[in-house]
């Protein structure tokens, strides 16, 4: 379907325009009920911890995601690092219980990977201490070779607290699972996100969603506690399906979703005994993020435009 890769393409690139940036940062945050309130919990730590703590009364699961990719000197990965250890420090102290996700460009690495592997693993030792998991984020298709080589020196290294993510709608990604599968290392899986041309990726939804059906059961038969990560009320079933048909547990994986997407599949899901795990997004350089949001689903656009008018 050309409408599915066409939307996502159009807020791709509208996520770049520094001027609807500079319009979002003064609007959508403003007040509780601002437009991007509902896919980002807040821009401090502090709002994401409040928001998490309700959240968690809901019988769901959380890894709190600080926003921000790609930034170009080695004392802004240093800044990021180091925001990311104090999220540890304040997950602590406020007694919740949560992981953490990360993008590696982030840490650093567009810039160096030497950098880029140190600063992971200034996350990592206290995350370990702690007892915490932290998730790498896969980003787009040029990052994701180096992604899971970055991964893969870490396990190397003892490193056990840490998994990643596959896209399925790269060609590439069903080999990625056999290969993550033979690691022991715990996988997430999403569809993608990003642009991406058609010769790394798939461009039609039905294409995406075999794929991702595909990798599913890979990582369902042979993988670690893998996180089904979807939106989609007939990958659920399916992913549910399969479990049921191959007597796979529903302790041996576990859903989850965005915050603020497709609320009552969460609910649905916790009540039918599966594990549901909510991505909570904060951070100041939330607008990229919110973007590719509505892309995935472009329904969400009618909301956005409503809370426009209510600011005005």
């Amino acid at each position: 379907m050309r409408l599915y890769a066409g939307a996502k393409a159009v807020f791709y690139a509208l996520s770049r325009s520094a001027t609807l940036k500079r319009l979002a940062s003064k609007y959508g945050m403003r007040t509780r009920e601002s437009f991007a309130r509902r896919f980002i919990a807040g821009e401090t730590v502090e709002e994401a911890i409040e928001t998490a703590r309700y959240i968690g009364t809901q019988g769901l699961l959380l890894t709190l995601d600080y926003l921000g990719e790609s930034v170009r000197t080695p004392d802004e990965a240093d800044t990021a690092t180091r925001e990311y250890v104090r999220l540890l420090d304040v997950i602590v102290a406020s007694g919740i219980e949560a992981n953490i996700s990360l993008k590696l460009t982030q840490l650093g690495a567009g810039i160096d990977r030497a950098t880029c592997v140190d600063n992971l693993r200034r996350i990592l030792d206290p995350a370990q201490g702690h007892g915490f998991f932290v998730r790498i984020d896969m980003e787009n298709s040029p990052y994701t070779e180096v992604t899971l080589e970055i991964f893969e020196t870490l396990w190397q290294q003892q490193y056990r607290n840490v998994g990643v993510v596959l896209q399925c709608y790269l060609y590439r990604s069903e080999a990625d699972a056999q290969r993550l599968n033979a690691l022991g290392a715990r996988v997430r899986l999403v569809k993608g996100a990003y642009r991406e041309p058609k010769s790394v990726a798939y461009q039609q939804k039905s294409e995406v969603d075999a794929a991702f059906v595909r990798i599913m059961k890979l990582l369902l038969d042979s993988g670690h506690y893998p996180a089904i990560a979807t939106h989609d009320p007939a990958m659920i079933e399916a992913t549910k399906t399969y479990a049921r048909e191959h007597g796979i547990a529903t302790n041996r994986f576990e859903f989850q979703m965005l915050y603020g997407v497709r609320r009552d599949l969460q609910a649905a899901l916790v009540r039918e005994g599966c594990g549901m795990r909510v991505y909570v997004p904060f951070g100041r350089e939330w607008f990229p993020y919110f973007m590719r949001r509505l892309g995935e689903r472009p329904a969400n656009v009618g909301f956005v435009v409503k809370s426009l008018f209510a600011e005005g």
